[in-house]
């Protein structure tokens, strides 16, 4: 049986009538006291129909037969009418029918489960010592029935409630679960179909994007060569083509640049963000001969997909700043998981340089592909921040701040 599925106290509940009518009888049948062996022998037939009785209508039954008001209100009622007749043979036998107590609640309505406790309170207190014949022992057999009615009943009532207030918890609980396993499955095929809308969304897009700049930029250098060379035989047309070339040879890289900044790195494909970072670093340093080494603190979660984009390519940017212009002979790199914030240190041992406003590497940093105002820019549409401290001689230091957005169970 699983954890979570409720208790059938039935399995143990069924058993006990018939358990507590022969301990009653072995009781009754061992005593050398009282009457006759015939005597004690003639109640034997009686405890047979009464454990037929018991057996036929409830021990063998299903639960859903129990649960049936009517059934279960004819065979209490000539169950407490056997329990009666045999304790008139022998009061022993009200061992066996304290089973109305316990029965009362699981098998009838609230109203009548109290009329069946006050029925067998009266049996159990009246018919072993016969019926009162004093005042006083009229009243103590009336106070003892109302006081046993009461406190059984009463404790028993709440019992119920409890019962079926739990009952109606777990079949809610099943129905939220159901719920939440046909909203995870809906959610699930949304998000499949809302990747795939994505994709399809960017493949045109990105074709869009060729078309209208990088296609149409190389048509046009394919034009100006062409003129260019129609034009040999005229020195200064021929130049004035091939200047044309350069600015739209430059024009289409600037395109080609950006675009390729809007797509998520490769390496984020293939790795969570620390590993994506240490796969860059170490091939960034086998490229250029300088150590540098990767540390992560924290709990790295995943993030959403646009803010560890925005943190690669701060690794990556600067790490291209650092081989063109730093000189460094080390470079040190962390990413920090906090509750709330993740932050990428990189940190160079370089010439270092003067910070002002919005910085930039020194000159020559023409040909990086992003630059530090790009970065500052990416990581402002992430609602990130970036920080410059450097001096020259004294190394540089570049501090990337984002929120730490989780990632969607289906991203």
């Amino acid at each position: 049986m699983k954890s979570d599925e409720p208790i059938d106290l039935r399995r143990f509940s069924a058993p006990l009538p018939l358990a507590l009518l022969g301990v009653a009888t072995v009781l009754c049948l061992v005593q050398p006291d009282e009457g006759t062996v015939n005597a004690r022998a003639a109640v034997i037939p009686l405890v047979a129909v009464t454990a037929l009785w018991t057996l036929a209508m409830y021990t063998l039954r299903s639960r859903e037969w129990t649960s049936r008001t009517g059934p279960m209100l004819t065979y209490v009622a000539v169950q407490q009418v056997l329990a009666a007749v045999l304790m008139t043979q022998h009061p022993i036998f009200f061992v066996f029918a304290v089973i109305g107590f316990v029965q009362a609640y699981d098998l009838l309505p609230p109203q009548w489960a109290f009329v069946s406790i006050g029925a067998t309170s009266l049996m159990i207190n009246l018919i072993p010592g016969g019926v009162p014949d004093t005042s006083e022992r009229i009243a103590i057999a009336v106070a003892s029935v109302c006081l046993q009615t009461f406190l059984i009943g009463w404790f028993g009532n709440l019992s119920h409630r409890f019962n079926e207030r739990s009952e109606e918890r777990r079949r809610l609980v099943t129905k939220l679960k159901t719920v939440i396993a046909e909203n995870n499955g809906l959610h699930a095929q949304l998000l499949t179909q809302a990747r795939e809308a994505g994709i399809q969304d960017e493949r045109q897009r990105m074709a869009r994007e060729i078309h209208d700049t990088i296609a149409q930029g190389l048509t046009g250098i394919v034009t100006q060569l062409q003129a260019a060379d129609k034009a040999r035989e005229q020195p200064d047309q021929r130049e004035w083509h091939l200047e044309q070339v350069r600015v739209l040879a430059k024009e289409g890289l600037a395109a080609a640049r950006r675009s390729v900044a809007a797509l998520q790195p490769a390496e984020l494909d293939e790795a969570h963000l620390p590993g994506a970072i240490h796969d860059l670093a170490q091939r960034w340093s086998s490229l250029q001969g300088v150590p540098a080494c990767v540390e992560a603190t924290g709990d790295p979660v995943p993030l959403l997909t646009d803010i560890e984009v925005a943190l690669f390519r701060v690794a990556q940017e600067t790490l291209a700043n650092v081989a063109k212009h730093a000189g460094a002979r080390k470079v040190g790199l962390t990413i920090s998981y906090l509750e709330d914030t993740v932050m990428l240190d990189v940190r160079d041992d370089g010439v270092g340089f003067t910070v002002t406003e919005h910085s930039e590497p020194p000159p020559g940093d023409s040909d990086s592909g992003f630059g530090l105002n790009g970065l500052r820019q990416r990581l402002d549409r992430v609602l990130g921040t970036l920080t410059i401290e450097s001096a020259p001689g004294s190394g540089t230091a570049i501090n990337a701040s984002v929120p730490a957005i989780r990632r969607g169970g289906g991203e």
